[in-house]
C-alpha cells in the first residue's frame, strides 16, 4: 500500500499519489516558479520607463556639470562690434584678447601673440634688474633658432633683436614686435572677424551651451502594441 502524502499539515489532508488531483497539484507547482520568473507585461512598461527616465536625466547632468558645458559669454554684442573697429581696440579689451588667443590657438600660431603678451609685460619692467632675466627667456623662448615657440621675423630684425639681448634696454624687442603685431593684424585679425565664434559673439548667440532635448510626450500601453522586446539581457 502506498503511503500517503501529506498535502496540507496544517489541516491534516492527505492523499495518495495515484490521486488525479495529485497530479494536478503538482503539474501547477511546476508551472508557478516558471511563470514568476517572467515578469508581466505592465511591469515590463515600468522598467522600460524608468530606464529612459534615468538615461535622460543622466544626460541632462552631465551636459550640466562645470566642465562640459562653457560659461555664457559675458560680453556684449555692442563690445564685440568694437573688436571688428581695428586690431588695436580688440588686443586693448581683455575679453578681446581672450578671443583672439583662443582663435589662434585653433589655427596653431598662439606663439604669435603670447610674444606680443610677453613683450607688453617686459615693457612695464621697472628697473633694469629686471630686464636680463626677462629679455633672455623672451628671446630663448620666441626668437633664437630653434626656440620652442619662434615667431616668424625676417633677417634683420632677428639679427638686431640677437645682437641687444646682452645689454637690453626697454626698446629691444620693439622691433620684433612691430613685425608680429603687423603679421597678425594683416592676417590672422581679418580671419578672427569672419570666424563663426566671433559672428556669434556679434548676434548675441552662445553656440557653447548646448540645447538639452527632452522628450515631448510619455510612453503609454498603445505605444507597445505589437512589440515584443526581448527583455532576457534584463
Amino acid at each position: 500500500m502506498e503511503n500517503p502524502l501529506l498535502l496540507f499539515p496544517q489541516l491534516n489532508i492527505s492523499a495518495s499519489k495515484d490521486k488525479s488531483y495529485y497530479k494536478v497539484m503538482k503539474s501547477t507547482n511546476k508551472e508557478e516558479p516558471h511563470k514568476a520568473s517572467k515578469p508581466g507585461a505592465k511591469q515590463k512598461r515600468n522598467r522600460l520607463s524608468l530606464l529612459l527616465q534615468k538615461s535622460e536625466f543622466h544626460e541632462g547632468d552631465r551636459l550640466g556639470r562645470p566642465g562640459n558645458v562653457t560659461k555664457a559669454a559675458s560680453v556684449s554684442p555692442e563690445e564685440a562690434v568694437t573688436w571688428g573697429e581695428s586690431f588695436d581696440k580688440l588686443l586693448s579689451a581683455k575679453a578681446g584678447l581672450d578671443a583672439f588667443t583662443k582663435f589662434l590657438k585653433t589655427e596653431f600660431s598662439e606663439e604669435n601673440i603670447e610674444f606680443w603678451i610677453a613683450c607688453e609685460d617686459y615693457k612695464k619692467s621697472k628697473t633694469a634688474h629686471e630686464l636680463l632675466p626677462k629679455a633672455k627667456t623672451i628671446y630663448e623662448t620666441f626668437i633664437q633658432k630653434d626656440a620652442p615657440k619662434e615667431v616668424n621675423l625676417d633677417f634683420q630684425t632677428k639679427e638686431v633683436t640677437s645682437q641687444n639681448i646682452e645689454h637690453p634696454i626697454i626698446t629691444t624687442f620693439d622691433a620684433a614686435q612691430n613685425t608680429v603685431y603687423r603679421l597678425m593684424e594683416q592676417d590672422s585679425y581679418p580671419r578672427f572677424l569672419r570666424s563663426d565664434p566671433y559672428l556669434n559673439l556679434v548676434k548675441g548667440r552662445n553656440p557653447s551651451c548646448p540645447t538639452l532635448r527632452r522628450r515631448s510626450r510619455s510612453f503609454t500601453v498603445s505605444d507597445f502594441q505589437g512589440v515584443q522586446p526581448d527583455f532576457t539581457v534584463w
